[in-house]
């Protein structure tokens, strides 16, 4: 299991690297994170997250309870956009926040699955929110980047102060 690195952490704001070859540091650094995001529990994790600046991600809406809804994705990329969507949104990174953020309702997602086959996934609602907040992950976005600057000024007060008791 990884450590999950929280608000404040560099490596959250980088934009990560792409990964050009599939290796055993991989495929071990992918099963921890899928641990890492069934402990928490999570329903994505982006590598980021556990302190690796690579463009990997783990995505399972069941947590675990299925291991056909696992997803682990290398170099995911949202290709088309679709619809507008308003929900709920936390993140392992944030912990103890939650708000409403604006997403696309459906995406397409192409990426390369553990074996190196290419993948697309077409993906709705929730998982499309994932998909999304996964990718903003690799490019240094979290999602508190994503609310109006009002929001984003109260809400960042609120983080600063629950930061000493993570």
């Amino acid at each position: 299991m990884k450590e999950i690195r929280k608000y404040g952490d560099e490596v959250l704001r980088k934009r990560a690297q792409e990964i050009k070859d599939i290796n055993e540091e991989i495929v071990e650094l992918s099963q921890e994170m899928v641990e890492t995001m069934y402990e928490a529990p999570g329903i994505g994790l982006a590598a980021p997250q556990v302190g690796e600046s690579i463009r990997l991600v783990t995505v399972d809406l069941s947590v675990g309870e299925d291991p056909r809804e696992l997803i682990i994705l290398i170099n995911p990329e949202i290709k088309e956009k679709e619809g507008e969507d308003i929900d709920e949104e936390g993140c392992l990174s944030i912990p103890g926040v939650v708000e409403r953020v604006k997403r696309p309702y459906r995406v397409l997602v192409k990426g390369i699955d553990l074996n190196g086959k290419e993948r697309e996934i077409e993906a709705e609602g929730l998982l499309a929110r994932v998909f999304c907040h996964e990718v903003d992950h690799l490019n240094g976005i979290l999602f508190v980047d994503r609310l109006t600057p009002l929001k984003k000024r109260l809400i960042l007060k609120k983080i600063k102060k629950s930061m000493n008791s993570w």
